[in-house]
């Protein structure tokens, strides 16, 4: 062990976030940092009877069907020292069981079926007393400490899922079962922490990375249709969801800041198209951006927004486009949460529309500042896989700490 990195362990990694998703998925990001300095057997969620029957042309239920049926793809060697477990094996649908007996059986079956391609996959890689990192799958996971052979457990939760109806039936029960079955149990966010913290006195705040370099820089040219877009610009990337943004902040302000831009970037549900935003001269709907054109539309930014929605599934997120405007050197403004304080000291935190335009008139007052912009890059790159990692393994290290100091 050199400077609290942990090396040479056997690391299995189990999910919500399979491994054919989207490249910045946080879990995939984590198995690519732990590789680094040990074995990792990523294993994929299983498929289950309805979502194969639900979504049957999807490249992943497809890849899950060509390992039960064929025998493909099973066990990949991705890189060195990393491996993707496809599972070849078909899960009952449950969740639509009344919690109870009947479901805790089945749930349980399932997972010892899961269990068993684990145990596979192990013994064909000759891993040995691996640590188990599960994220966020408080139903396939629940048992897997019992069927599994493992040194350690960890919990890693990275979103507050019982604010969705599909997850909190039978997660009001599971989820803090997990929590208190795990060895620790690690968090993104300060707010998760603490809510893990009522079922585990191992619960520690880990942060999360970000890769900024992308966003370091500002281009030559601007993109056509946010360059004839007059400044000050007080701009939004990200998804459009009411559930997750305040439609009615963004009103407010639109309205109180006629003379700013507002332009928002990304895919809108139906309450975004709706609503009275489109009405208003000032508001600028741009639509879906690849990723890669996305530092472009936030260095032409004046201020950078967060206009979050408070509720039960935002309040614990979180805020990784946060750390993205922060890279490109941009003032934000953005609701205040307790996972917001990690970012207090470089951003300005609001409660109200009257703080969300008072905030951008400050920005807007101020000269440019090229120590705040360095302080606020700063901050940015601060934030690294690679960090967020080593306060997992420290996590890890103080569990076999306090074992060690257990058995003298």
């Amino acid at each position: 062990m050199e400077n609290g990195i942990i090396h040479n362990r056997d690391i299995i990694m189990f999910g919500l976030q399979p491994w054919d998703i989207a490249i910045g998925s946080n879990f995939k990001n984590m198995a690519w940092e732990m590789a680094k300095h040990n074995r990792i057997l990523y294993v994929n969620r299983p498929l289950d009877r309805i979502t194969a029957w639900k979504n049957p042309a999807e490249a992943s239920i497809k890849t899950r069907k060509e390992s039960i049926k064929k025998g493909l793809r099973i066990l990949e060697e991705i890189k060195n020292n990393l491996w993707v477990l496809n599972p070849p094996v078909m899960l009952e649908s449950i969740n639509w069981i009344p919690p109870g007996k009947f479901y805790n059986y089945l749930n349980k079956r399932n997972n010892k079926k899961l269990a068993a391609q684990i145990n596979h996959a192990a013994g064909q890689l000759s891993i040995t007393n691996p640590i188990l990192i599960i994220d966020n799958d408080f139903f396939n996971g629940l048992y897997l400490k019992e069927f599994l052979k493992i040194d350690c457990m960890v919990y890693y939760i990275r979103d507050y899922l019982l604010s969705q109806s599909y997850f909190l039936k039978h997660g009001i029960l599971s989820e803090p079962a997990i929590m208190a079955k795990a060895d620790i149990v690690t968090a993104n966010s300060i707010y998760l922490a603490e809510y893990a913290k009522k079922y585990n006195a191992h619960a520690y705040y880990i942060g999360q990375g970000c890769d900024v370099n992308d966003f370091l820089n500002a281009p030559k040219d601007f993109p056509k249709d946010i360059s004839t877009i007059k400044k000050p610009v007080v701009g939004y990337c990200g998804a459009l969801i009411s559930s997750r943004l305040d439609i009615d902040l963004l009103i407010l302000i639109a309205k109180q800041k006629p003379q700013c831009n507002i332009v928002l970037i990304g895919p809108e549900d139906n309450d975004f198209k709706k609503s009275a935003l489109h009405s208003l001269t000032n508001v600028h709907f741009l639509g879906s951006k690849p990723s890669a054109e996305l530092p472009a539309y936030i260095h032409y930014f004046d201020v950078c927004i967060n206009p979050q929605a408070v509720n039960q599934m935002t309040i614990g997120n979180y805020p990784r486009k946060v750390d993205e405007y922060l890279a490109a050197g941009k003032p934000v403004v953005a609701t205040a949460t307790d996972t917001m304080k990690e970012f207090a000291a470089c951003t300005y935190l609001c409660n109200s529309a009257q703080e969300y335009t008072s905030a951008i008139e400050t920005i807007l007052e101020k000269p440019v500042d090229e120590n705040i912009i360095r302080e606020r890059v700063s901050v940015a790159k601060s934030h690294t896989w690679e960090a967020s990692i080593a306060k997992l393994y420290s996590s890890i290290n103080k569990l076999n700490a306090i074992s060690d100091a257990g058995t003298r």
